[in-house]
């Protein structure tokens, strides 16, 4: 009975004994942690790439947008810019503006410009003696100069190179002759311009008139900007009243906030896919850390039991492995940060001359926090179950822990799922697109689900099966669903590596198939706009003067607005629209116009019937279908058209499907002769030369005979397209390869963290009368397995991933070369193989004395 009293007296004195404090457990964590982190290197470098690639995304993301937004009214030009086709404002219209402020317009279209022998098509840009109301424009050599005089032209110095012409030189545009007055260096609202089919030359704004380029049947565009008398007012109330006051004017605007939609949209995407990417990158990390965290606590099995029972309390343990590896992740998070900050000038002279970003060191404490937060928290959630299980379990289950595996700790299922559900706020609550990166996150889940459930079902199986008479496959087998089994880790990291490489090369192939399908091979040598109608015969004989085979297609080419759509009289006006419907783009500002006896080449009638020749009725349109479902447009339903300021109505004949990929004119509307014959227009045409007929005769009697005309040389046009897409794979490649690397530390996180037992395994067959060559072969033989089903499942995961981004992120169209796929994917099963060799060959050489003596 006293026996029993003083134990439960000890036993009283021991639970009352005070916790070892934080700074006392960081002592004695400093001391065991080794300074070049041995044991938790697979950590650092887990979240040194989840957290480097965090970091590089959001610095840039934030420079961009910030560049974007803090330089609004330069990149713009104004405040408030109003677009037109074919008309400047009337003064009404004008005197409506400038209630708001100063206002500089100007006149942009596509015309050629002349030096000698040589002709290049430029994008003229015709401005007034106030440009530019906001920014500098500036002339290598001369800083903040003016418009040019009358006489005068500024080129873009790929213009100049273009024609070999250089300050002083006269070139001529049109009718008019001009003095080359300087070389464009910095033209401030060049990101708005959006895309040219030349390079930028600068001329005073009577230039297009004078010379003979503006009429009424041209092709050409004004804008008319205004710089707010105050800078407080709101860019989008005065788009709403003009909107109000002038409903159908078909008024396209920009505002300071939105100066470049087409940079926004492709910074949003952008930064949308490689947030992704990073999150996919801890992800995937994170499986490696719990694997890291596993194998360093296992190697610390005789230290943490060696800690208990000099009276070491369950919390004692949890702070001092807890400093550990918090002092690991914080320095790999760091590291991270430090690299994505470094990279991101680097990535800003990538984009230099594409989107507005500052080239030098670029920091924002926002980004980088979340970077980091990110980091840590992925490394205390996955490090968290193997953590919990040293920290509940006596000494004697640490010490029997060889050969009597601990089981896990449920609790730990709490601060798991707490940690997962703060970083799925956080990446819903810094997301441009919630909904994209929810399902993302839906889809790891899902996809840590299914392989989890795999490695359940492979172990389940594996116990049903007939035990080999091979001892090898035996053993093999055995491996796959023994107690202690590292199965299920390894279906997870082998899921998620092979998944990477599946992504990578699914994405990669793809945009490669939408380069060689979106940019024919075979394209016309010329496009021709603006060529008057009177004169389309002359046209024709000069070119078959050149080339009597030549093929030539002209078309009616004219410009307009959707006012009006919908059923006859219920149709919806567009001014009243709030937001135009996903996938009807030609509802917003004016688009081409065209008409046509017969269907136009590459186009197919899908509904409805074709007018035919010489058709006298009603005005009809045939539409594109894609178009009209995204519009809801059926049959019989009218279209309404602001075309020079003149409203043609047009019952819907027909929906044709049309072939956006052939390099010729194809046009959402296309309507019957009758309803656009009479408008002032002029013609587009192709040129297609036959083979070994030199392009340059043609293109200089082309450009001396048709002034007024732009002769666009297509090779140029394929070249730039194939470019873009290339540095879009480039980028892709790129960033998809830092989920590839996590996928291969994963890897080697689930062969570090069977290390342990593996060791033990080996030797207790070496003491049976193993070689080292059937131990070998047992460990590969049970990779193998394990890779080939898993290689079904992960080209199933990696192909899904790889479909979303290309058709619901790039919007391109899913064109992979699947022998490329599988080819990429077996290297990968030669990469598992490498591996699992290189994670057996330390175990063949473990003595089995000094192993077994420490056990």
């Amino acid at each position: 009975m006293r026996a029993g009293a003083d134990a439960r007296r000890r036993t009283h004195r021991y639970r009352q004994r005070r916790a070892v404090s934080w700074a006392e457990a960081w002592r004695i964590a400093r001391r065991d942690l080794n300074a070049r982190f041995r044991g938790l290197r697979l950590l650092l470098v887990c979240l040194f790439l989840g957290t480097g690639a965090l970091a590089a995304i959001g610095t840039l993301t934030s420079a961009i947008e910030n560049e974007i937004e803090g330089r609004g009214q330069e990149l713009l030009g104004g405040d408030l810019e109003i677009e037109l086709w074919q008309r400047g404002l009337n003064e009404e219209e004008r005197a409506a503006l400038a209630e708001y402020g100063r206002l500089s317009s100007g006149f942009r279209l596509q015309a050629m410009a002349r030096y000698g022998d040589q002709a290049a098509p430029i994008g003229l840009k015709a401005v007034d003696d106030v440009y530019p109301l906001y920014g500098s424009l500036d002339l290598e050599g001369r800083e903040a100069v003016g418009p040019p005089a009358a006489n005068e032209a500024y080129l873009d110095r790929g213009a100049a190179d273009r024609l070999g012409v250089d300050t002083g030189d006269a070139i001529t545009i049109g009718t008019q002759r001009l003095t080359v007055a300087g070389i464009i260096a910095t033209e401030p609202d060049r990101l708005s311009e959006g895309f040219q089919l030349g390079p930028t030359v600068i001329v005073a704004r009577d230039l297009p008139e004078s010379a003979g380029l503006i009429a009424p049947s041209s092709m050409y565009q004004t804008k008319t900007r205004v710089a707010f008398d105050d800078v407080a007012r709101d860019p989008e109330a005065v788009e709403e009243a003009l909107q109000a006051l002038f409903p159908e004017a078909g008024f396209d605007f920009r505002t300071r906030d939105r100066a470049s939609p087409g940079a926004d949209r492709f910074v949003g995407r952008m930064s949308e896919f490689l947030t992704l990417v990073g999150l996919a990158a801890l992800v995937i990390a994170g499986i490696g850390i719990g694997g890291g965290v596993t194998s360093y606590l296992d190697a610390r099995r005789q230290a943490i039991a060696t800690l208990k029972i000099l009276g070491a309390t369950s919390q004692d343990i949890a702070r001092i492995y807890a400093l550990q590896i918090g002092a690991a992740a914080l320095a790999g998070s760091l590291a991270g940060l430090v690299v994505g900050v470094a990279i991101t000038p680097l990535l800003g002279l990538a984009l230099e001359g594409l989107l507005p970003v500052e080239t030098g060191l670029v920091i924002d404490p926002l980004a980088l926090l979340v970077a980091l937060t990110y980091g840590v928290l992925v490394a205390l959630v996955f490090a968290a179950p193997p953590l919990m299980r040293a920290r509940h379990f006596p000494a004697m289950a640490l010490m029997r822990a060889r050969v009597a595996p601990l089981a896990s700790d449920r609790r730990a299922l709490g601060i798991v799922g707490g940690g997962l559900a703060v970083i799925v706020a956080l990446a819903l609550v810094t997301a441009s697109n919630p909904l994209l990166s929810a399902a993302f996150l839906g889809g790891a889940a899902a996809a840590l689900a299914l392989l989890a459930g795999l490695g359940w079902a492979i172990r389940k199986f594996a116990a049903t099966l007939p035990r080999p008479a091979n001892p090898i496959a035996r053993g093999a087998l055995a491996n796959l669903h023994r107690p202690g089994s590292s199965t299920g880790a390894l279906v997870t990291a082998l899921g998620f590596g092979l998944a990477a490489f599946v992504v990578l090369a699914a994405v990669q192939t793809a945009i490669d198939g939408n380069i060689e399908s979106r940019v024919p091979q075979e394209a016309p040598d010329y496009f021709v706009l603006d060529i008057p109608r009177e004169r389309i015969g002359a046209f024709e004989q000069l070119v078959w003067a050149e080339d009597e085979e030549a093929s030539i297609r002209a078309v009616p080419a004219l410009r307009g607005a959707v006012l009006a759509f919908g059923p006859e009289g219920d149709m919806i006006r567009t001014a009243d629209l709030e937001d135009i419907p996903d996938g009807a783009w030609a509802l917003r500002g004016e688009r081409g116009l065209t008409y046509a006896d017969a269907v136009p080449a590459g186009n197919t009638i899908t509904d409805g019937q074709w007018w035919g020749p010489f058709y006298q009725g009603e005005y009809l349109v045939s539409v594109d279908e894609e178009f009209a479902e995204a519009a809801g447009l059926e049959i019989g339903d009218m279209l309404t058209f602001g075309v020079l300021g003149v409203e043609r109505t047009a019952r819907i004949a027909s929906l044709r499907r049309i072939d956006w990929e052939n390099m010729g004119f194809n046009y959402v509307f296309v309507l019957s002769p009758n309803a656009l014959a009479d408008a002032p227009h002029n013609l587009a045409a192709t040129i297609d030369l036959t083979d070994g007929t030199p392009t340059g005769p043609l293109l200089q009697a082309l450009v001396r005979e048709f002034p007024s005309s732009s002769v666009i040389e297509v090779g140029g046009i394929l070249v730039q397209a194939r470019t873009i897409l290339e540095q879009v794979g480039l980028a892709t490649l790129a960033a998809a390869s830092v989920a590839v690397l996590a996928g291969l530390a994963v890897l080697l996180g689930a062969i570090a963290a069977a290390r342990a037992a593996r060791t033990y395994d080996t030797v207790v067959l070496r003491v049976l009368g193993a070689d080292r060559r059937q131990i070998l072969v047992m460990q590969l033989v049970e990779y193998g397995v394990l890779a080939l089903a898993l290689a079904v499942v992960a080209l199933g995961i990696g192909g899904v991933l790889a479909w979303l981004v290309i058709t619901q992120m790039f919007e391109f169209d899913w064109l992979p070369d699947w022998g490329a796929v599988l080819a990429v994917l077996g290297a990968g099963l030669a990469v598992v193989f490498a591996f699992a060799l290189g994670g057996s060959l330390p175990l063949l050489r473990a003595k089995p004395a000094q192993a077994l003596r420490a056990l």
